[in-house]
């Protein structure tokens, strides 16, 4: 039997879903990864937001010695902002966006959807937001880098996209340089975007959740 390729957390008061957040894991995990974050957020039950949480494909990682785990693209060298397998980056963005479509013919606004992302998702997560020909709620980028920056191919019904952008001050594995270079470049291209850093490493904390709750709940009420 083939594994089912996303996770869907439907709203939790029982209405059917009229938003959608669909959220990328990192590298080496999985859709399950981000599952406990769904109750801790604590949406008020004005909202009804059904969370897609994909699993990334197994390919073999050029940094990691060419071990093969769940990764939505190779990341070629350790300097994570440089040098990656776009076209494989691009890949993972266009089956975002058949999620989207999937969304919109279950009966979702394409302007209720927000496309989420932590650390190697989130680098798909702008690709796919900034790209996609479907006009989005916004973008929530979590530790993570804007590895296309210099390539993508942006659209117009998106250049006006909510960007909320969240980093570790302590990151050892994607630095903070990194994170706010990605929010920087966006906001340079007239993007409005919303920087918040924690202390903390490669990771949430509760004070960020509490902080994607209230994002959420805004761009989605």
């Amino acid at each position: 039997m083939t594994a089912a390729r996303e996770l869907i957390i439907e709203p939790s008061n029982g209405r059917k879903a009229d938003a959608c957040v669909i959220l990328l894991h990192g590298l080496g995990a999985d859709g399950h990864d981000f599952e406990p974050l769904i109750p801790a957020l604590a949406l008020p039950d004005s909202l009804a937001v059904r969370f897609v949480l994909p699993h990334a494909p197994q390919l073999p990682v050029t940094v990691n010695g060419g071990m093969t785990m769940s990764a939505w693209y190779d990341i070629l060298e350790m300097n994570l902002g440089r040098r990656v397998d776009v076209e494989q980056l691009r890949a993972s963005a266009e089956r975002v966006h058949g999620l989207v479509d999937d969304q919109i013919a279950d009966g979702i606004d394409s302007r209720r959807i927000v496309i989420a992302g932590f650390s190697q998702g989130g680098a798909v997560a702008y690709e796919a937001a900034l790209s996609c020909a479907r006009p989005l709620a916004g973008l929530l980028a979590l530790s993570t880098y804007f590895a296309t920056a210099d390539s993508i191919d942006l659209v117009e019904v998106n250049r006006r996209l909510p960007i909320e952008v969240h980093h570790g001050s302590a990151d050892p594995v994607v630095p903070e340089s990194l994170g706010r270079e990605g929010a920087e470049k966006v906001e340079s291209l007239g993007y409005p975007v919303n920087y918040r850093s924690y202390e903390m490493g490669h990771s949430l904390c509760p004070e960020q959740a509490r902080d994607i709750a209230a994002w959420l709940t805004t761009t989605l009420q």
